[in-house]
């Protein structure tokens, strides 16, 4: 069991550098594009397709890590308003809601992605790019989301720490 989960945490952490990796590559492209332009230069079309697909693998890849961190977006208004056993209960039903979303979402996108893999699709703009290599990251990511959520529904820490307000 514990080489399962090393093995996975490996695995989050690789998505996570993917993602880091891919938000300085956006960095240096919009920084690039904007520079061609006020140079006269017509920026290349494959560095405005390639910003696309790295805001999707960025956003998919990255999300699995924030849940682990409690990096995403959440109110605490409510539940630091609830006792602490009713707050427990609170927030294992959320964190219980979101691994089903998850795991839902985690389905349709595998559908998607043998969909694309079953049409040959491919995305034709700047440069012929197979579909699936973008529909992918649906079924991994919404995957390991659900288990990171599960964390919180089954684990000791909570997703929601009854706190509110901002703490950085």
């Amino acid at each position: 069991m514990r080489v399962i989960s090393r093995v996975y945490d490996a695995l989050l952490y690789f998505m996570a550098f993917i993602a880091a990796a891919t938000l300085i590559w956006l960095m240096v492209s919009v920084v690039l594009s904007v520079a061609m332009r006020n140079l006269g230069i017509q920026p290349w079309a494959w560095l405005f397709t390639s910003s696309e697909y790295g805001l999707l693998y960025m956003t998919m890849l990255g999300a699995p890590w924030l849940v682990r961190e409690k990096g995403h977006v959440h109110i605490e208004l409510v539940t630091a308003a609830l006792p602490p056993n009713t707050r427990r209960i609170v927030s294992r039903t959320v964190a219980a809601g979101c691994v089903a979303v998850s795991l839902i979402l985690a389905w349709y996108g595998l559908q998607l992605f043998l969909t694309n893999i079953e049409r040959n699709d491919y995305d034709v703009r700047a440069y012929f790019y197979p579909r699936w290599l973008l529909t992918i990251t649906f079924p991994i990511a919404f995957s390991f989301m659900a288990v990171e959520f599960a964390r919180f529904v089954f684990g000791e820490e909570l997703m929601h720490s009854g706190e509110a307000g901002i703490h950085e």
